[in-house]
């Protein structure tokens, strides 16, 4: 008997591929569409090769054993756990930039000032909301920054109101530089 035939081999290393080869093919394929959304127009593409090259080998192997229910299961579940995982590689990645509204009815001159001493740039309008005067205040930002910025508003006025919409291109204004950017600056 060889290994291939082993129940061993059945029972574990087969559904143990399986379920490794769902969790790179949907984490590549959740990174794939975010590349698309944000106009990546050859790193998507390439994602998309060898997420479909992945599933192809798990699923032949499905096709092989179906009458073998518990490889549908361990199937499945590589597909929940590589949606979990491919959002958390996402959420580290924070690819692209985001527009942040601030809404508050509080004076906004100390909390603009923070941002802008954070170096973010900084739009602001007066407006009118249902209970009266307010100030809405817009910052284009990475999404690598938006914790920072949320956690600016929080401390300076935890009761504003904010929104973030992703944005998928921006042209000219104000952004700003990136820790390293500013060491590679200052060498200059």
């Amino acid at each position: 008997m060889s290994a291939i035939d082993s129940d061993i081999f059945r029972l574990v290393v087969i559904p143990l591929l399986i379920i490794v080869a769902r969790i790179f093919d949907v984490s590549l394929q959740t990174m794939r569409i975010i590349y698309v959304s944000k106009g990546r127009k050859f790193l998507a593409p390439l994602l998309g090769f060898f997420e479909v090259l992945i599933w192809l080998i798990a699923i032949t192997q499905i096709m092989k054993n179906l009458n073998t229910p518990f490889y549908y299961i361990v199937y499945s579940a590589g597909f929940a756990a590589g949606t979990y995982v491919g959002l958390r590689i996402e959420e580290k990645l924070a690819v692209g930039t985001v527009l942040l509204r601030v809404i508050t009815q509080h004076d906004a001159a100390e909390l603009i000032a923070r941002l802008r001493a954070e170096a973010f740039g900084v739009t602001c309008i007066d407006g009118e909301g249902i209970s009266g005067k307010v100030k809405i205040i817009f910052l284009v930002v990475d999404r690598g920054d938006l914790p920072r910025v949320i956690d600016i508003i929080r401390k300076d006025n935890p009761t504003a109101f904010y929104s973030v919409e992703d944005i998928r291109t921006v042209s000219k204004g104000f952004f700003r530089v990136k820790r390293h950017q500013r060491l590679l600056l200052s060498r200059k």
